[in-house]
């Protein structure tokens, strides 16, 4: 299976699917939502996005769905340009497919002995390998630390740029030869997810498209649209958070001359769902899924 996807009855009784409408699917992956959205459809039409292009070759023949092959930070730009504005509801499950953890190649994975990689977009020339061994001590610092929140960033990173000198960091092995000794005993998995995320996080600028993403997103839907997101980590999650109950990603409540909050969106959803212990049973990688619903505001006339 390429990927089972996670909160799936959840995030399509979310969307609120109306037969007609138009919906959009940030994250294609191996097509389960984007499936589940076109049973509920009727005649309206699905647009989805993934850079990856080993997702493009799931596409299902639908002639609704038009899958775009680039990532969701150019949301608005294709909506114009397949004169799909405004949309019903957005669907973003952010987490890395199965397929990218398992395919050995693709170098997202401590389990295997491949390069390491970590492209979303494989048409991209920044790899794991490229920050490992050309980023400096401190800009490997503060990634560690911002991405990761991983402790005692600076003297890790000051290892790695150690060992670089005699040795090219290529696979996780060599990662692991020179920070290994950080890692707490017993501890060691979490250690290294927790690097390994920060490393992806910066190569895929992930940050960043989601905050571009998530602006955009209050442009294109129309009044009650809704606004469907899955988050992994604290990270993102709080990014999500605070854009839908602030308008901006610092969680800042900004107010009119009457006292009303202003802000794009409405919750659904005070606290996020998370996947049922029968979920997580059968799909263990579900586990960190946090998912948040959100509608469109009413625009309010001085």
């Amino acid at each position: 299976m390429y990927h089972q996807a996670v909160l799936l009855r959840e995030s399509i009784e979310g969307l609120n699917i109306v037969p007609g409408g138009t919906y959009i699917d940030l994250t294609y992956g191996g097509g389960g939502h984007a499936k589940a959205i076109l049973e509920k459809l009727g005649e309206g039409r699905l647009i989805a996005f993934d850079q990856d292009s080993d997702a493009i070759s799931n596409k299902v023949a639908d002639e609704r769905l038009i899958l775009v092959e680039h990532n969701f930070r150019y949301l608005k730009n294709f909506l114009k340009y397949y004169d799909a504005l405004p949309v019903d509801g957005i669907l973003a499950d952010l987490g890395v497919s199965s397929h990218q953890f398992d395919v050995a190649e693709r170098g997202f994975s401590m389990r295997f002995s491949d390069m390491l990689d970590m492209r979303m977009n494989r048409k991209q020339t920044k790899t794991a390998t490229v920050v490992l061994n050309d980023y400096s001590a401190e800009d490997l610092a503060r990634i560690f630390k911002s991405y990761g929140e991983v402790q005692h960033a600076g003297a890790l990173s000051r290892s790695i740029e150690k060992y670089r000198k005699s040795h090219k960091i290529s696979a996780f092995a060599d990662l692991k030869n020179a920070i290994g000794h950080f890692a707490r005993r017993g501890k060691e998995n979490q250690f290294f997810a927790q690097v390994m995320q920060a490393l992806r996080i910066e190569i895929n600028e992930e940050l960043e498209a989601l905050k571009e993403m998530l602006e955009q997103t209050a442009e294109v839907l129309r009044e009650d649209g809704r606004l469907v997101v899955i988050s992994y980590h604290s990270l993102e999650d709080r990014l999500v958070k605070n854009f839908i109950r602030s308008g901006n990603f610092d969680g800042k409540l900004q107010k009119d001359f009457y006292g009303n909050v202003i802000r794009p969106f409405g919750e659904i959803t005070k606290k996020p769902i998370t996947p049922s212990a029968e979920e997580l049973s059968e799909n263990n990688r579900s586990r960190s899924a946090k998912l948040r619903i959100a509608f469109k505001q009413t625009s309010k006339t001085p």
